[in-house]
């Protein structure tokens, strides 16, 4: 994790984050992770537990300083006509 530009979650919708295998993307109301990681007993391993630890550890608190409904609503998806036909 590149700490000299923090990921700070929710915050915008351009974030990416890479830790291991793992691609976590920030949004305004949702973090997404995708991909997979390994943690093995080394010191890289160790090196992507702390750094998933710290980004856990900061999602957590943001959502904790907040209000939160019981469920986000969906997105309000609209269909569009494709101006290239």
């Amino acid at each position: 994790m590149n700490m000299a530009n923090k990921f700070i979650p929710y915050a915008n919708e351009a974030d990416v984050l890479h830790i291991g295998g793992l691609m976590i993307e920030n949004r305004l109301d949702r973090i997404t992770i995708s991909g997979d990681i390994d943690l093995s007993l080394d010191q890289a391993g160790l090196a992507d537990a702390r750094a998933l630890h710290a980004l856990l550890g900061d999602v957590l608190a943001q959502m904790e300083a907040q209000s939160l409904p019981a469920n986000l609503p969906a997105a309000d998806v609209k269909t569009v006509k494709n101006p290239f036909e």
